[in-house]
């Protein structure tokens, strides 16, 4: 690549435990002789992604080429962090031949496009695609409002009035950004649901798009990297919810830090995790926790009551702590409710 030419820059999108960080894995174990950067944005102060990502680290992808942008969102931060990062990673010595970016599950993509154009990088990177995933499984099942039955039952009481959820408006901001929209999880959500979630999803789609099912992010990298879309030029196809505001919001959301003790029996911490889903409307769960007597780290990932742990790694010299990053929507978000379900657990 000549130092005139732009990077190409892929824009990974995708609701709260879609999978993004999965697939950027692939992509870097992958990378089919391109020279790899990402960055990731994550909502939380505790960054599990980022983390997981450098631990795949290599000479197609080095540590110093992963960058993490934890608690906030990137579109809403251009000056003061997204620019300076993307500078950062042009200026490397061995300058990237392609950028990964994973937001936030909470991100609306079509705010960072409009970054793009900012003077100091718009003649030196283009947004090559934008990738949404969806989680198969749980657009199937109409997961993205709270409560389907009330909200359908308001619909159908007062049909002057649209009773779109937070949740709902996110899923669809990302899908109209999309070059590309990836069904994870398709094992789970078997051949039934992931027809059902294509047909979610082609409702809500503004143009004919892409969909492709995937198991454990593994997909041809071909067929994710190299789309040419040039999405920052063709922002008028790309609908939102929030077109002709000067801001968007993101009050709609929050997220607290949970401090734990050493936990003997993680099937007890999942089970408590489950509850959280379950009685308190929490959408995710991520984390890091001490088990008693195991010199490994346990990664934990929750997306409503589906709750998965491994250990990831040893402690080494790191401080064996405890913490799990609780996200909801912003009135379910109840620090002392949180933690009450842990105590009970006995955690």
């Amino acid at each position: 690549m000549s130092d005139l030419a732009k990077i190409p820059v892929t824009v990974i999108t995708g609701f709260l435990g879609s999978g993004k960080t999965t697939l950027i894995r692939h992509l870097m174990q992958n990378p089919q002789g391109r020279r790899l950067a990402v960055l990731v944005n994550e909502f939380g102060s505790v960054g599990v992604d980022g983390d997981i990502l450098k631990s795949c680290a290599d000479e197609n992808c080095p540590e110093e080429n992963i960058v993490e942008l934890a608690n906030g969102c990137i579109c809403c931060t251009v000056a003061d962090e997204f620019i300076p990062t993307v500078e950062a990673l042009l200026a490397l010595p061995q300058r990237p031949d392609h950028i990964l970016i994973e937001t936030s599950g909470l991100a609306l993509p079509k705010p960072l496009l409009r970054a793009f154009d900012w003077p100091a990088i718009r003649s030196r990177i283009t947004v090559d695609g934008v990738i949404a995933l969806a989680d198969a499984e749980a657009v199937a099942a109409g997961r993205f409002a709270p409560d389907p039955v009330a909200v359908q039952a308001q619909r159908e009481a007062d049909d002057s009035i649209d009773h779109e959820t937070p949740l709902s408006e996110v899923f669809e901001d990302q899908i109209a950004c999309a070059d590309l929209v990836l069904l994870t999880k398709a094992d789970l959500a078997g051949e039934t649901g992931v027809a059902a979630a294509r047909a979610v999803i082609e409702a809500e789609a503004p143009r004919k798009l892409p969909i492709l099912p995937l198991v454990e992010g593994v997909i041809d990298p071909r067929v994710v990297l190299g789309l040419g879309a040039a999405a920052e030029d063709d922002l008028d196809a790309r609908p939102s919810h929030h077109d002709g505001a000067d801001d968007h919001e993101h009050d709609d959301f929050d997220s607290v830090v949970i401090d734990l003790p050493e936990v003997a029996d993680p099937e007890a911490l999942a089970a408590a995790i489950r509850t959280l889903a379950r009685e308190l409307r929490i959408l995710r769960v991520k984390g890091h926790v001490a088990v008693t007597g195991k010199p490994m780290r346990l990664l934990v990932q929750a997306v409503g009551e589906r709750v998965r742990h491994q250990f990831d790694r040893p402690w080494g010299a790191a401080p064996r702590r405890s913490r799990l990053v609780v996200i909801a929507e912003h009135d379910d978000i109840d620090p002392a409710a949180i933690r009450a379900v842990f105590d009970r657990a006995g955690i």
